[in-house]
């Protein structure tokens, strides 16, 4: 398993993404976001607006992105299995996990 702490700037998202072996379990910490989802990028059939103390549950295969809608930094974490990331591994910035894949 791997836990994945994201901190998302006002505006900012964590990026559209699918992962098509991994459940995701995501927590919102702090803030306020936007919960898109759905089968492929241009059919996000589920939209949901989520705040502290949500949890948004993310089937495998599912593509996602929370975008922060609030007007302060976003904090978040997720859990899956099995890890997508070297132990230790910190991106300081979203452009540097993006390069990191």
């Amino acid at each position: 398993m791997q836990l994945t702490l994201m901190s998302i700037p006002v505006g900012g998202d964590i990026g559209l993404e699918v992962h098509d072996d991994t459940d995701q379990f995501l927590r919102l910490e702090q803030g306020r976001g936007r919960v898109q989802m759905g089968p492929s990028p241009e059919e996000l059939s589920f939209d949901e607006e989520v705040a502290d103390d949500w949890a948004v549950l993310v089937p495998k295969g599912m593509w996602h992105n929370i975008t922060n809608i609030g007007d302060v930094p976003m904090k978040v974490y997720s859990i899956y299995a099995p890890p997508h990331h070297a132990p230790g591994t910190v991106h300081e910035t979203q452009a540097d996990q993006d390069h990191d894949h």
